[in-house]
């Protein structure tokens, strides 16, 4: 691959130094690539309002103008006016422009749960302006052939950052994982996955203690990002000064807030423990410590009420079923329903609501402290889960949380681009950035529910019309038919 980025001409030839560099660069040599797709034909968007996710109001009637793939111009109504210039011109009197969206939870191709089904889950993220995903564990060369095939133009689907096979314990939950025993495995396990092109690491819940230190510096030493469960047998205080560079799940963050933290990683847990040990005194301590260490959390808000309350849940006649390949339904999530309602959710369900409530309340307190989000979903694994849909919905748990509209959208716009170290050319709506953009119907900020009412995406410069998307739509339906 050419490199034309100077700061990753600097970082080959020994100019940086320093762990962050390391990381910010590791991150931003995946997103090479997709600057290279093929030309596109000028879009222009007339008279919209645009929501540039920098924090600014929304500014209406611009007009923006890209071509190439990247964002050319962004002025007044009457920049571009004439529509004689060639090209797509699209009137956006009325509509909203944002950047596109990130689930930065994901997992694609899940060995044999989710079985290569890029006809199903790529379309959804596309139909629902999610143009860019982290894989937080998969197959990796299927999914670095896909981000080949995006790139070149000849599959329509997000951008990506993938981990490939998670680490885990001596004995794997689950698919896509690497068997971690010894803190030899865990050195062995983060130079192979480097060696094979993963962005980064991704940590699971049963790695022995004495390994996760070891993968913490082994990764510190290759200059590749860790991040993931904060294992069992580690404190969250201890993942984050390790380096771990996002906690999932809200993961340590209850253990760390009880006086029986050292209880809880001796053993199981749950809802009725943490709701009557919470100590805000210890959780301020903590948030204070990830604030510093600018620990970022992903909590899956969607996802942790969906499973802690699954068993009053009936998705059965939700409009999004259609979507759904009977495997994923029959197979994998009845699998995974048996094991969350038999291991994981023995609180009684009363207990468990006030969990879920909880969970906002704790989200809002480290909001407060200075910690930084990301919006993911754990799609499709999360029972019930719908890629591209359910991020929308994790947009309004934020907000329940006690976010802003404009804060809950930049857990999907600003922050992963911050996070991923690409704030120069992703993230926000401004000129010479790449132009993923979603065109709303409705104004977000006055109710973060618009993000769901998409009149058009742009991903990589292509735009796609509602009708274009109502295709892609249909197209799933039919897919997850035969399967």
């Amino acid at each position: 691959m050419k490199v034309d980025d100077p700061v990753v001409r600097s970082y080959h030839s020994g100019e940086m130094k320093g762990l962050f560099f390391s990381i910010v660069v590791g991150m931003r040599l995946c997103a090479i690539a997709w600057a290279q797709s093929p030309p596109v034909p000028v879009v222009i968007i007339h008279d919209v309002t645009v929501i540039d996710a920098t924090g600014a109001p929304g500014q209406p009637h611009r007009t923006v103008i890209v071509r190439e793939g990247k964002i050319e111009e962004l002025g007044s109504s009457a920049l571009g006016m004439g529509g004689k210039s060639p090209g797509i011109h699209v009137d956006g009197s009325g509509k909203f422009l944002i950047p596109g969206l990130w689930d930065m939870h994901v997992h694609m191709v899940f060995g044999n749960w989710f079985p290569r089904g890029k006809e199903i889950t790529l379309p959804l993220f596309i139909a629902n302006g999610v143009t860019g995903v982290r894989d937080m564990g998969g197959e990796l060369e299927v999914l670095q052939q896909w981000r080949k095939e995006i790139a070149a133009g000849t599959l329509v689907g997000p951008r990506m950052v993938i981990s490939g096979p998670m680490l885990d314990g001596p004995q794997p939950r689950f698919p896509s994982s690497i068997a971690i025993a010894t803190p030899e495995d865990g050195r062995r396990g983060v130079d192979d996955l480097k060696r094979r092109g993963a962005d980064f690491i991704k940590l699971q819940s049963l790695i022995p203690r004495e390994a996760v230190f070891a993968i913490a510096d082994e990764a510190r030493k290759q200059g590749i990002p860790f991040v993931g469960h904060v294992p069992d047998a580690v404190r969250a205080s201890e993942a984050s000064n390790a380096g771990q560079k996002s906690l999932e799940h809200l993961i340590g963050i209850f253990e760390g807030s009880s006086p029986l933290e050292d209880q809880f990683l001796k053993g199981p847990k749950g809802p009725e423990e943490f709701l009557a040990s919470y100590d805000p005194a210890r959780a301020a301590t903590l948030f204070a410590l990830l604030a510093k260490n600018h620990t970022w959390q992903c909590p899956t808000l969607v996802w942790e009420r969906g499973g802690n309350l699954i068993d009053e849940t009936d998705f059965a006649h939700d409009a999004r079923a259609k979507y759904v390949p009977a495997y994923w339904k029959d197979v994998t999530w009845k699998g995974f329903t048996e094991q969350i309602l038999h291991e994981f959710n023995t609180d009684n369900l009363v207990s468990r609501k006030r969990f879920v409530e909880k969970e906002l309340e704790v989200v809002n307190a480290m909001r407060r402290a200075g910690i930084p989000f990301l919006a993911g979903t754990d799609t499709p694994p999360g029972v019930y889960i719908f890629p591209g849909f359910s991020l929308h919905e994790e947009l309004q748990r934020f907000v329940a949380a006690g976010f802003t509209p404009m804060e809950a959208l930049q857990t999907a716009t600003l922050n992963p681009a911050k996070f991923l170290g690409m704030e120069d050319r992703l993230g926000t709506i401004e000129k010479g950035k790449l132009a993923d953009l979603v065109l709303l119907d409705a104004n977000p900020l006055e109710d973060i529910r618009n993000t769901q009412k998409i009149a058009a995406v742009i991903v990589n410069g292509r735009y796609l019309s509602r009708a274009d998307l109502d295709k892609m739509l249909a197209g799933v339906e039919a897919a997850a038919r035969t399967k």
